[in-house]
């Protein structure tokens, strides 16, 4: 894949647990739109619960370190060099299972990914997440759900787009929602 330079490339969010997310590449090529993006995890961490993406293809490679993901109900331990990549609708989870993670991560088609990473350091940052990195407020949860481009594993997607939904749209008719996501990026 050609890596053409984005607008806000290498730009790096870093997380109070001390993990960088990095966006390294974004564009289209001859399969369609895409995001690259550079995680540093530096310990043992859950870096995503079970989810599904309806219409996401995400393609995950190990540079260094060890990451553990589990897809659709199989294990894949990953280590420098391996390449996994999670069709949408495959239920998947993944940790990083050492110190000094790096993994690439292409997300296909991007859609709201790069905005979920900005509203999620943002809250980060100002102390509005757990230990885990999961939002305190339920808008700030709703909000984050809106932009992952998917669903939590176990919860049927309409029970989801119903109670997260709903809490989305009081994140924004309240203001919450300017407060935290930052503008809307085109796209």
């Amino acid at each position: 894949m050609e890596v053409p330079e984005a607008p806000e490339t290498g730009r790096s969010l870093r997380y109070r647990d001390g993990r960088t997310v990095t966006f390294v590449a974004e564009g289209t090529d001859e399969h369609g739109p895409y995001l690259v993006i550079e995680h540093r995890v530096p310990r043992p961490a859950l870096l995503a619960g079970p989810h599904w993406h309806p219409v996401l293809t995400e393609a995950f490679t190990v540079r260094a370190g060890r990451a553990r993901f589990v897809c659709d109900g199989a294990e894949h331990v990953l280590t420098a060099g391996d390449r996994i990549e999670i069709p949408p609708r495959q239920v998947h989870m993944f940790r990083s299972e050492g110190a000094d993670l790096v993994l690439d991560h292409v997300v296909r088609p991007p859609l709201r990914h790069r905005e979920m990473f900005d509203l999620w350091h943002r809250l980060d940052a100002a102390g509005r997440t757990t230990a885990t990195g999961v939002p305190r407020n339920p808008l700030a949860l709703a909000l984050m759900w809106e932009r992952q481009d998917g669903y939590v594993a176990g919860v049927p997607a309409w029970t989801q787009r119903a109670l997260f939904g709903a809490l989305a749209a009081v994140a924004r008719v309240t203001g919450y929602e300017a407060r935290w996501a930052g503008p809307r990026r085109p796209g």
